[in-house]
């Protein structure tokens, strides 16, 4: 049976699951990646950071492409772009254009476009999309000058956070494998001898 509109509107926004769960389930799949904890952390740091940028539809490709350039595995980087979600998109589009703002001295938002902010719906969407990509140029480079030192901050948060969850479940692992099995436990040279 063909679930409605609505339904696959409402799973795509917000997972059957739960956001809890859905989390706990990524992290799962993270920390049991079989690569390197360097290739795992740099992965899913660039896809958080890529998510920085008001460029939907292109995360998963800005990820890989900078999961490549740092060595990272692709694989976290697909599941670090969840960071950037309809839930999460509002808050860090607004923290690009703050901080984007700031930095170019508050010339974020166009003539027209501050016009048109203050009119009507029915309003907005004629002038706005009537002047096409030039309308809203001002907004869209301030959020990407924004975005890159966000970017920067989550990558390295994400990194670090990830990295040593890894290495701690890992550690973790090896030491109750060692427990389970202690004729894998490398033999000391007294032992040896006798």
């Amino acid at each position: 049976m063909r679930a409605g509109l609505w339904n696959r509107i409402r799973d795509n926004v917000w997972p059957r699951m739960g956001v809890r769960r859905y989390g706990l389930y990524l992290r799962k799949r993270v920390i049991r990646l079989s690569a390197s904890p360097h290739a795992i952390a740099a992965g899913v740091a660039s896809g958080a950071a890529v998510s920085m940028f008001p460029l939907i539809g292109l995360h998963f490709i800005l990820g890989f492409v900078l999961a490549f350039a740092t060595r990272g595995n692709m694989i976290a980087a697909a599941i670090g772009t969840a960071w950037g979600n309809p839930l999460t998109f509002p808050f860090f589009f607004a923290a690009s254009f703050a901080v984007g703002n700031w930095l170019t001295g508050g010339g974020g938002v166009s003539d027209s476009e501050g016009a048109q902010l203050q009119a009507t719906g029915t309003q907005l969407s004629h002038g706005l999309f009537s002047e096409g990509f030039q309308a809203i140029w001002p907004t869209f480079k301030t959020m990407m000058i924004g975005g890159l030192p966000i970017a920067i901050l989550v990558f390295g948060v994400f990194y670090v956070a990830v990295r040593t969850v890894v290495t701690r479940f890992r550690a973790m692992r090896q030491a109750r494998l060692m427990c389970k099995h202690p004729a894998a436990r490398p033999q000391t040279a007294q032992s040896s001898t006798n």
